[in-house]
């Protein structure tokens, strides 16, 4: 088994419940087990300042998924929740779930690249990570906790707590 650690983003349509539904539908996965949700975050988009703020989490799941085979899953949930991918980078989305690592590999394809390419940068990804992995260490011996402390929380702040089963 391999813990991953998926993103969640929405800043469409009820954010909050939008990501709600993409909890309960990770804790559906085959193979798979969601072992701790961290709370859900109020944050400023990206990119084009002319969309609503996001909501974020992450998710600490144990899967013996390939990563593939996991992110076919997350797609799933994604079209299912009404994403429609369109090449738009930072723009609104219905839900957006990124694999931001998987254990300790380093995936370089035309599908998937982990550690997420820009999870170092974000603090909607490291804050809500760290509250649920404080002592979690990158694949390229990044301590989690040194990234957290370098970074500005740009606004970031916790709006709820979020139910897994």
């Amino acid at each position: 088994m391999t813990i991953a650690y998926i993103g969640l983003g929405s800043n469409l349509e009820d954010p909050a419940h939008q990501i709600q539904l993409a909890v309960d539908a990770i804790a559906t996965i085959p193979e798979s087990k969601i072992n701790t949700v961290s709370s859900l975050f109020f944050s400023r988009p990206m990119g084009p300042q002319d969309q609503p703020d996001y909501m974020n989490a992450v998710v600490a799941l144990e899967t013996s998924l390939a990563p593939l085979a996991l992110l076919d899953a997350l797609q799933t949930i994604e079209k299912d929740a009404g994403r429609v991918r369109k090449g738009e980078r930072w723009g609104p989305r219905i839900l957006d779930l990124d694999i931001l690592l998987f254990g300790d590999d380093i995936i370089n394809n035309e599908r998937l690249i982990v550690p997420h390419y820009g999870m170092k940068e974000r603090e909607f990804v490291l804050i809500p990570l760290f509250e649920i992995a404080p002592d979690l260490t990158l694949p390229d011996d990044s301590k989690l906790s040194t990234l957290r402390n370098n970074i500005n929380d740009n606004g970031l702040k916790i709006h709820s707590k979020l139910r897994y089963a």
